[in-house]
């Protein structure tokens, strides 16, 4: 395991757009503490060569996934690897052998390690750093992912927003409108768990019907909530409540990989103070927005693109106050119009591709 983690800093070693992700964050996604494997069966597999580490690569079997879907359907993850075909062959037989020994007719990924972590492999936009909680590539991994048969099944866009757009005014008489039944309201730190449920709610209804959907988990859920709390404001999460029913929200995170560029994946000895000024007195001046959602019910009415506006505009002039001047927001499903229409009427510029690839088994 220890090598499986230290690969990627062999790989991108070169690479002046990664960013190490930090250590203890790798351990404890890996670990038996992470909720997914109470649901989930996987392996991961490390090639050498020479005794030296040069590739990596997990399978995972998603019940949550197989009892939505009913697909028979396993995944891939965690790909790093050297630019070599023969490793890459390598790592997907022994991934396919045993997934397609557990039953599984098909593979789809990477999702490192599930669709409601990191998705898809980085196809466009290799110049730029990745976001807190966003995947980084080698320009050479898509083509030999291909090379083993694999097709891409669906196409994810991160989007680069500027938090001090001006409002559209057609979006603006729309919020005007409903401002007397609509009101949008920070996430409440002495009602943390309350709010959490409300948030996975509102998750669970709204994305259902979206490609690859598989529920968040109430476990895994309030742990990251009561996590990401620690490091994060109160109005960096906005709920918007339609004559007091909770109907939708957004989450923005501070760019946890801003703040840890430098430090290497190393807390120690004195990352922690570091990383901690820099998240709680200073600020970063990049921002990620990676879940938002409005309830089904109002998503194909007029209503429903001004809810999606009003939470945006809120965690907008919350992120502005503290002075972050960038913000990601993805991923958005390509094919996802209504959200990139709304995206793109606020200023916002798909500047990264990631792919989710699929193969049968």
């Amino acid at each position: 395991m220890r090598q499986f983690l230290a690969l990627p800093h062999r790989i991108y070693a070169s690479d002046p757009a990664w960013i190490a992700p930090l250590d203890f964050m790798k351990r404890e996604q890996m670990s038996p503490k992470n909720h997914f494997f109470e649901h989930a069966r996987w392996r991961a597999w490390v090639a050498c060569r020479n005794g030296q580490p040069v590739g990596r690569i997990t399978a995972q079997i998603d019940a949550m996934h197989l009892q939505q879907h009913g697909d028979d359907t396993g995944y891939f993850g965690m790909l790093e690897a050297e630019d070599d075909p023969a490793v890459f062959a390598a790592l997907f037989s022994a991934a396919e052998d045993w997934l397609r020994g557990e039953g599984m007719q098909r593979v789809r990924g990477p999702f490192n390690l599930h669709v409601n972590e990191e998705v898809g492999l980085l196809v466009e936009g290799f110049a730029t750093p990745p976001y807190v909680l966003m995947g980084h590539a080698r320009p050479w991994y898509g083509p030999a992912v291909e090379a083993q048969g694999y097709a891409g099944a669906k196409d994810l866009l991160a989007y680069h927003v500027r938090p001090d757009f001006e409002a559209p005014r057609v979006m603006e008489r729309l919020a005007q409108r409903v401002s007397d039944r609509v009101v949008v309201r920070p996430v409440r730190r002495d009602k943390l768990l309350e709010d959490a449920d409300i948030m996975l709610e509102i998750f669970n209804d709204a994305w259902q019907n979206n490609w690859g959907f598989v529920p968040l988990a109430r476990a895994d859920w309030a742990e990251t909530v009561s996590t990401l709390s620690k490091l994060m404001p109160d109005d960096y999460i906005q709920i918007a409540e339609y004559d007091g029913e909770p109907v939708a929200f957004i989450v923005a995170l501070p760019n946890l990989n801003e703040a840890a560029r430098d430090l290497n994946g190393r807390l120690l000895p004195f990352g922690w103070a570091k990383l901690l000024w820099r998240l709680k007195v200073r600020h970063p001046k990049t921002a990620r927005v990676p879940l938002m959602g409005v309830r089904q019910g109002f998503q194909h009415s007029r209503l429903g693109p001004t809810l999606a506006f009003m939470v945006i505009d809120a965690v907008r002039k919350a992120l502005h106050a503290r002075g972050v001047r960038d913000v990601e927001m993805g991923w958005i499903l390509e094919d996802n119009d209504g959200m990139r229409n709304i995206i793109e009427t606020i200023g916002g510029v798909a500047y990264k591709r990631y792919r989710v690839y699929q193969k049968e088994l």
